[in-house]
């Protein structure tokens, strides 16, 4: 796991007012169906019960993956980030060397990713191999799938 974790500002403000509103109230939810369920009687088999308590364990989990993420983030000053070359808010348009065909791959922080609309994390695969890269360079990326080669086409910071 990388020991930090790219992001913007406002990436940073939105996970935090997920964390804040699931600990001030969908926890608290959880926490009452649980004493609810609780109060009918035999644990062992009460099925409301554990199935409250599995949902407190599932949020639970994500309310700690989110402040992970928190208290790994690197805030990106986007200001400051060389425009002449692939990072962090970077829309990147490739040619696929292999088949020929062009794919666009937005790099966003933790909190913005999209797969399905080409949003990539910056520390995925995708990412980091086409970080710091310039109109021209080619690319090889090991990904689960095998091995991507691309030719960086285009750079643009639209949103940024």
């Amino acid at each position: 796991m990388s020991n930090y974790v790219p992001m913007t500002r406002e990436a940073y403000n939105r996970i935090k007012a997920e964390v804040d509103r699931l600990e001030q109230e969908e926890v608290p939810q959880i926490a009452e169906k649980i004493a609810l369920a609780r109060a009918e009687g035999d644990l062992r088999e009460n099925a409301e019960y554990h199935a409250q308590r599995e949902a407190m364990g599932l949020l639970q989990a994500k309310v700690n993956k989110l402040k992970s993420d928190l208290s790994r983030a690197s805030i990106v000053d986007m200001d400051k980030i060389q425009k002449d070359q692939v990072s962090l808010g970077a829309t990147v348009l490739v040619r696929d060397l292999d088949y020929g065909d062009e794919e666009e791959f937005t790099l966003v922080g933790a909190g913005d990713e999209d797969y399905d609309s080409g949003k990539y994390l910056i520390t995925s695969p995708v990412g980091q191999g086409l970080l710091s890269k310039r109109v021209g360079d080619r690319v090889e990326i090991e990904v689960p799938k095998g091995t991507l080669k691309f030719e960086i086409l285009e750079i643009r910071y639209e949103n940024y």
